[in-house]
């Protein structure tokens, strides 16, 4: 199917691995002109590489900027232009018990899951709105619906991220600007895979050996294995284009029917 990207542009925040990663390629393959951001410069270009391999016609650039540093938002901010689809994809998570989470801690997640898409959103929003078209998606989770009792802040912020959308769509009213977020379920990110490995390692089992036995572990999931990064970026590159004309200030499951309750 022809999504209408050629001649878009987007950037895609925490996008030198995993689902960030994945939506660049999905969008670069598509025609738009994609900007990748990452903590180091190192970790852009080797991505920007990697993409320029994958889509040879692709326009790819990118700027790196640590989203914990308010500073270095800024720098990537004036340096950025103007963009039609902003990706809010970049997120830190852990497991930790709620007592051991320190305030250093929480304002970290809230600065990297939350005010990320708060600061590059207040950046794209006036000229998408003074253009009358443009895309606004969050990559959230479904803990921010049922939050972890051991990952408590993650949850939090995703929670925080779904409000957020919801509150900017309203500012869309009347026009083709649309802020939509996907609630992806557990999927088998870069950072997945390495903790899978990490963990496998100590327990003495292979890697598929405890990926598999984690997948069987979560009982309400109807795909009963992990998501793959792709398939979030599938969804991700339909509500980018104009062909999602009609989705706007939505919470789209891409959650493997995780969840059992509706939104």
């Amino acid at each position: 199917m022809e999504l209408g990207l050629a001649g878009k542009r987007a950037f895609v925040s925490g996008s030198t691995q995993g689902i960030g990663f994945a939506i660049a390629g999905v969008l670069a393959a598509e025609g738009a002109a994609v900007v990748v951001n990452g903590r180091t410069a190192e970790r852009v270009d080797g991505a920007v590489a990697r993409l320029r391999v994958a889509v040879p016609t692709a326009d790819v650039t990118g700027i790196p900027a640590d989203f914990a540093d308010p500073g270095q938002v800024r720098a990537l901010l004036g340096s950025l232009g103007e963009v039609d689809i902003l990706v809010n994809n970049v997120g830190v998570f852990e497991v930790n018990a709620f007592e051991q989470i320190s305030d250093a801690d929480w304002q970290r997640y809230l600065d990297v899951n939350l005010m990320s898409g708060v600061r590059m959103s207040r950046h794209v929003l006036p000229a998408m709105l003074a253009k009358g078209w443009g895309r606004v998606i969050f990559v959230g989770s479904e803990s921010g619906v049922n939050v972890p009792a051991d990952m408590t802040h993650y949850g939090v912020t995703k929670a925080g991220m779904l409000a957020l959308s919801n509150g900017l769509a309203k500012l869309t009213r009347g026009t083709s600007v649309t802020v939509n977020t996907i609630l992806g379920g557990p999927t088998y990110s870069d950072g997945v895979a390495e903790a899978v490995g990490h963990l496998s390692r100590a327990q003495g089992m292979l890697p598929e050996q405890l990926k598999s036995a984690i997948a069987a572990g979560n009982t309400t999931s109807l795909l009963e294995r992990f998501i793959e990064p792709e398939e979030i970026a599938h969804l991700a590159a339909y509500l980018a284009s104009p062909l999602s004309s009609a989705t706007n200030g939505a919470a789209l499951r891409a959650d493997g029917g995780v969840l059992t309750g509706m939104l």
